[in-house]
């Protein structure tokens, strides 16, 4: 019984929420705002906004007529209590409708005020981004009712015609004023003029000749013109000094004198701007004009045949002071056309905005290697991205220029903008230190400490890479807004990159720059291809490939290990590959990418888990290209219909190619310099210590001596030789770790040679000191020659991976059979040394080879060494008898 009782309550209140939901979302407004009936026509700032706005009731507006180019994911009905940067970014959303589709083209639609928003207050409502914290066009109203808007500028003439799918024309007509307001509006390039008027009545044929036309566009500081032009002939205005005419396509005051230039130009500018890579000219001409021999009346209740056409301008020069259209070649009703028209007619024809096929810019800077940017501060008056601050950044004395780059390229600024004036490229859009309003942000140059003043400019330098984004923002790190964007396109290959090489054949160009623990690598091919491959290896099968291709769907990179020529034997490997691109520009492939020097894997039985990268080692490799390509069922189709004939080594760290014929002379004469030391000089000492000490006096000694030291030095001189060939010490590989081993044993001995304790005298005991010496000079002596015979071969097969087996294979059979003669040598003396001392057993206690024997003579103390010589000779010599089985 309790529980259906609180069943009951819930249900009750869930249906009395939705009741009043219903209630509020449908709730009936009062007309008690002076603003109930207000209408006007939204301003346009950014993506071709255009509407109209009535004030209903005290709840609610109606919008008409409503055009927007797409903005973000947030756009919002936006009150705000002026138009200053504080006050409409501090803003507040009036409604929940959000405006996110994908555009707007003649759009009706009410609007409901948020239950907590009035109208009063409301003083400027915007179409506001969010996102990007930017005015999309917006009403003022003013709480007094009145219809008057000092700032609203008519962008919505009554009247509109589509000449071609960029090219319109608006028109408003005032009969008892006697003129016609005429707006020209194109999706064309700011260095394009838009030319429309009337043609000669009397012609039925060549209808330019003899028209009455206006020609419009911007200069090259982004001013909006209008002028008056009669063309007397098809061609250029060409000007006759001697007799002061003119012909051709012509502004009227060049037909008449200058002092009545006035008077004869009668069309007048009424605005312009140029948005979103779309030109707007509105100009005001009269019905009937007073220059009846340039201007030709227009009858506004009759069908006259009006001609239009879009072209490149010839701007002003020394002997001109005007704008002239040149020739506007194309085809007809794509550049220029005719077509009749009633203008007291009502038309409107124009569904949507116009969308510029190339959204350029006016204020577009290029930077260059060797001039610097200078960047100010100035007046806010034509800011890309409003609303902003009053003061704004300049680069070269441009107000927020959009600024291009190219990756590779340094880009140094000179920084006046004032200390308060922090510069910085970073990832957001509105500066400002992203962090102080919750944001994250990358940036990629500047900070607290990039800023200057006139009179002590600080000069920086932001190389962008090739991992920067094609988009960044230069800003202010204090105040939001006072900067623009940052258009960063690649350059050439060869400024992206620190090194290049061309490839087998000269078909590919490999580039590659290398840091600590990673290499970025690029490729590019010189003739058109459906897909690029690169491969480390010396041929294709039992290599890893890189290869890129390009379809409907962008650019792609897979990677490959290939262990045989079929398709079947091309392997999919899952390598740690970042920062990938792959395009095609005219058929011309180019990838990147960036992977570890050593790849992180688990497994080391997958094939992608060797694919390692020896800074140290010349990395050989191939290319191939073909038709296409795909990621999914690979066929003989896929396979490659051009290749390289042999690898190319590549030096990674020298940033240089290697030629195949030969090895390189300098690590020749390092590895014959080091076969001479430890496969002939030091091995020779050892054996002289060994098996010469039958030698009277200290020929032994010396003999050891001389040919220890000349081992270790030529070994040194071959290090040197190595190290100054691979430009830097790595110990990376097997054969550079036995070589370092076996030169610290090597320079061990001299060491401890001079630490040697004294012999005993004759019947006394060695010392533990003097036998602890002995032992550890053997065997670190013969130590180190038997891991310097093995960094000889591992230096053999190092060899072999650089450069091919056919190089080195005969190098290794001969080092192999000559210490093969060496170990039968020495098994020969210690043989016979076992058959001298059987038959000797008993009657000497000479032995071959004993450690025991004189020793006395010291090249490293030659003094001492000679003092104790004389001092033996002066006496009688002693000999021991010592039995041969101890």
């Amino acid at each position: 019984m309790y529980n259906s009782k609180y069943s009951l309550l819930i249900l009750l209140f869930l249906i009395n929420s939705i009741v009043s939901s219903n209630a509020d979302s449908g709730r009936k407004c009062s007309n008690t705002s002076s603003l109930v009936g207000f209408e006007s026509d939204f301003k346009m700032v950014r993506h071709q906004l255009r509407g109209h706005l009535k004030i209903l009731d005290d709840c609610s507006f109606h919008v008409t007529g409503f055009d927007m180019l797409s903005g973000s994911s947030d756009v919002v009905f936006w009150g705000a209590v002026s138009l200053n940067f504080s006050n409409i970014t501090g803003g507040f959303p009036i409604s929940d409708q959000r405006l996110n589709q994908s555009a707007y083209k003649n759009a009706s639609f009410s609007v409901q005020l948020l239950p907590n928003i009035s109208w009063d207050q409301i003083n400027v409502l915007s179409i506001w981004d969010v996102v990007n914290i930017s005015d999309f066009g917006h009403v003022t109203l003013h709480q007094n009712g009145s219809d008057s808007v000092p700032d609203s500028v008519r962008t919505v003439l009554d009247n509109c015609k589509n000449l071609s799918d960029h090219y319109r024309v608006r028109w408003s007509l005032n009969v008892e004023e006697n003129w016609i307001e005429i707006g020209l509006e194109a999706s064309t390039p700011a260095t394009n003029y838009m030319a429309f008027g009337w043609a000669n009545p009397n012609r039925t044929k060549d209808l330019m000749s003899g028209a009455d036309v206006t020609v419009a566009g911007f200069t090259e500081e982004g001013k909006p013109f209008a002028d008056d032009f009669f063309i007397t002939a098809y061609s250029e205005c060409k000007l006759n000094s001697k007799n002061s005419t003119a012909i051709g396509v012509c502004p009227d005051v060049v037909y008449e004198n200058s002092k009545n230039g006035i008077m004869v130009n009668n069309t007048r500018l009424v605005y312009g701007h140029r948005r979103d890579g779309v030109s707007l000219i509105i100009f005001r001409k009269p019905l009937n004009s007073t220059d009846e021999e340039y201007d030709l009346p227009v009858h506004p209740t009759e069908e006259m045949r009006v001609i239009w056409a879009l072209g490149l301008m010839k701007p002003p020069d020394e002997i001109r002071s005007y704008f002239l259209p040149r020739y506007h070649g194309g085809s007809e009703k794509v550049t220029h056309g005719h077509l009749v028209l009633n203008v007291s007619e009502k038309v409107d024809d124009c569904l949507g905005p116009l969308a510029a096929d190339d959204n350029e810019v006016l204020d577009l800077i290029v930077a260059s290697r060797d001039a610097p940017l200078v960047v100010t501060t100035g007046e806010a008056l034509n800011y890309p991205n409003p609303p902003s601050p009053t003061k704004v950044l300049y680069i070269n004395n441009t107000e927020a220029p959009v600024l291009r780059v190219e990756r590779g390229v340094p880009v140094k600024f000179s920084l006046q903008a004032g200390h308060d004036v922090a510069l910085y490229i970073t990832s957001d859009s509105l500066g400002g230190n992203a962090t102080l309003r919750n944001a994250t942000e990358t940036v990629y140059f500047g900070g607290p400490e990039a800023e200057g003043v006139v009179a002590s400019p600080h000069e920086l330098i932001w190389v962008p890479d090739r991992n920067t984004p094609d988009q960044v923002y230069y800003q202010s790190l204090y105040q939001q807004k006072m900067g623009w964007k940052v258009q960063v396109v690649d350059g050439d290959l060869s400024d992206m990159y620190n090194n290049s090489v061309l490839l087998d054949d000269q078909q590919v160009t490999f580039f590659w720059t290398l840091s600590e623990d990673s290499i970025t690598i690029a490729a590019r091919s010189v003739k058109k291809s459906g897909y690029l491959a690169i491969g480390f290896g010396s041929g294709m099968v039992n290599s890893y490939a890189y290869v890129g291709w390009t379809d409907d769907t962008g650019g792609h990179l897979n990677t490959y290990w290939i262990d045989g020529k079929h398709p079947s034997n091309l392997h999919s490997t899952n390598e740690n590959l970042t920062h990938v691109r792959c395009k095609s520009e005219n058929g011309i492939i180019t990838l990147e990418f960036e992977r570890p020097l050593t790849p992180s894997c688990n497994d080391s039985g997958k094939p992608e888990c060797k694919n390692i990268i020896d800074p140290t080692t010349p990395l050989k490799v191939i290319w191939a290209m073909g038709s296409k390509w795909t990621d999914k069922h690979l066929s003989e189709r896929n396979m490659h219909t051009v290749t390289s004939q042999r690898p190319v080594p590549v030096l990674l760290i020298q940033g240089s190619s290697e030629a195949q014929q030969g090895l390189q002379p300098v690590l020749a004469v390092h590895g014959f310099m080091m076969f001479l030391a430890w496969g002939i000089l030091l091995p020779g000492g050892i054996l002289a210590a060994r098996y010469l000490k039958h030698i009277k006096g200290d020929g032994w000694f010396r003999i050891h001596i001389y040919l220890q030291y000349s081992g270790l030095a030529i070994t040194l001189l071959g290090l040197l030789f190595a190290v100054a060939e691979l430009q830097g010490f790595y110990v990376s590989s097997l054969h550079v770790k036995f070589g370092i081993t076996a030169i610290i044993f090597a320079c061990v001995q001299p060491m401890n040679a001079y630490l040697r304790p004294e012999k005993p005298a004759h019947g006394e005991d060695a010392s533990s000191k003097r036998l602890m010496w002995e032992y550890f000079h053997v065997i670190t002596g013969r130590g180190a020659i038997v891991v310097g015979i093995a960094a000889l071969f591992t230096g053999i097969k190092h060899l072999g991976e650089r450069y091919g087996a056919e190089n080195v294979h005969e190098l290794g059979w001969a080092l192999v059979i000559w210490f093969l003669v060496a170990a039968s040598i020495v098994i020969y003396l210690e043989y016979h040394g076992r058959q001298q001392r059987g038959r000797l057993r008993g009657s000497s206690n000479w032995v071959l080879g004993n450690v025991e024997e004189e020793d006395s003579v010291d090249l490293l103390r030659p003094n001492q060494a000679l003092t104790q010589k004389g001092s033996d000779s002066s006496g009688v010599m002693e000999v021991q008898l010592e039995p041969l089985n101890r």
